[in-house]
């Protein structure tokens, strides 16, 4: 079940998708209340979940990783015991960014960063031996055409204004 919200609420999770670092007076400014409710809401928002926490988006190729690579898995078997041996030993993988369990032909896609061809080819290698791996297919990319790491907000026209 997702969150009511009013057309208040969706303005403050635009204004911070767009600037999480504005103080609470000048997001209560631009969403047009004082300072003190906006505050309230905004940890309301918070509570409930929607809002998940705050981050500074980094440049990977500005920091040395030039390559972006997507892995596609097969494993073994879908069994709980190797899914879960899986998804642990991903998640201690630091050039796995992102990590998607799919339905159909592939088990898993990850997202994966690298310095340079020769370690991500020394990721794969450790990949393709985890346990319960069947196999790996990676996909080198090319260029990226649009990379937005906020969510499309539609304001609920039916919300209590």
């Amino acid at each position: 079940m997702h969150a009511r919200l009013d057309t208040v609420d969706w303005k403050i999770l635009a204004e911070l998708q767009a600037d999480g670092r504005m103080t609470n007076v000048e997001l209560a400014k631009r969403v047009g209340i004082s300072a003190p409710p906006c505050l309230r809401r905004v940890r309301a928002l918070e509570d409930n979940g929607v809002i998940k926490g705050y981050r500074t988006l980094l440049d990977e190729s500005a920091l040395g990783y030039e390559i972006t690579v997507f892995a596609m898995v097969n494993l073994t078997s879908q069994a709980g015991a190797d899914l879960n041996t899986f998804e642990n030993y991903v998640k201690g993988q630091p050039l796995v960014r992102e990590c998607w369990m799919l339905s159909g032909d592939i088990d898993f896609v990850l997202k994966c960063v690298a310095r340079d061809l020769r370690s991500f080819q020394a990721f794969v290698s450790e990949l393709t031996a985890a346990p319960a791996v069947r196999n790996v297919k990676t996909a080198l990319t090319l260029r990226s055409i649009k990379d937005a790491p906020i969510v499309p907000l539609e304001v609920d026209v039916t919300a209590n204004a």
